[in-house]
């Protein structure tokens, strides 16, 4: 547990910026933590300086999370950007630490989730195999780590996308299409982009698009 907590504590993350009181990001109010590099480089971006790769502002996990709980006004953190999934080892850290402090979790993304899914069962699946053939043992039990993490670098990544959306709770998936731009959209910038509750999705198999909590106000029977 101290070495997990010590890789936390040093793991860095590259940053285009963060909105402490964003109410555009989803649903109520909301840390907006925006990343820095995105390959979709899709027309019309509203945060075109996000996209190189190079660039940003690079801080530590420890901090951005200590910035995020000092805000004693909001519950929930958007990870958007950028692209999310292509820091995912830092995203998914970051994620991961937030649900255990009790907040809720979105995250934009230009991948579709089919092909983010697919990319971490087949290295969840390529893990459990090479797992196997050094002795059968657990990654957690295995007293060979430094053997077990050389055997898993080239994979990491993609065992990291797994992991991010292990920690999610809606993803907003699907590149920006300006030719499907809809200003009556909430939380979406074009209407190929899908609001995905991802623990029911993972658990169903299939797609489950998230609905907003709805509720009636109804006129007390003694008025």
């Amino acid at each position: 547990m101290a070495a997990m907590e010590n890789d936390f504590e040093n793991a860095t993350i590259s940053l285009y910026g963060t909105v402490p009181d964003s109410i555009v990001d989803g649903p109520g109010l909301r840390y907006a933590v925006f990343v820095q590099g995105c390959s979709h480089g899709c027309p019309g971006c509203h945060n075109p300086e996000s996209q190189p790769a190079e660039g940003g502002t690079e801080t530590t996990l420890a901090a951005l999370l200590a910035d995020i709980r000092a805000n004693g006004l909001v519950h929930d953190v958007t990870l958007s950007g950028g692209e999310p999934f292509e820091q995912p080892k830092a995203c998914a850290a970051l994620a991961a630490e937030l649900k255990r402090n009790g907040y809720g979790v979105w995250s934009y993304s230009g991948y579709l989730y089919e092909d983010l899914a697919k990319r971490a069962d087949k290295a969840r699946a390529e893990r459990d195999r090479r797992i196997g053939a050094l002795g059968g043992k657990a990654l957690h039990e295995n007293p060979e780590e430094a053997m077990v993490s050389e055997a898993l670098a080239d994979i990491a990544d993609d065992l990291a996308v797994g992991d991010l959306l292990d920690s999610i709770d809606v993803l907003v998936d699907g590149p920006f299409v300006e030719s499907r731009k809809s200003l009556e959209l909430k939380w979406c910038g074009s209407s190929n982009q899908r609001l995905i509750d991802v623990p029911a999705t993972r658990r169903t198999g299939s797609i489950v698009e998230w609905q907003p909590t709805s509720f009636s106000l109804e006129k007390p029977s003694n008025w």
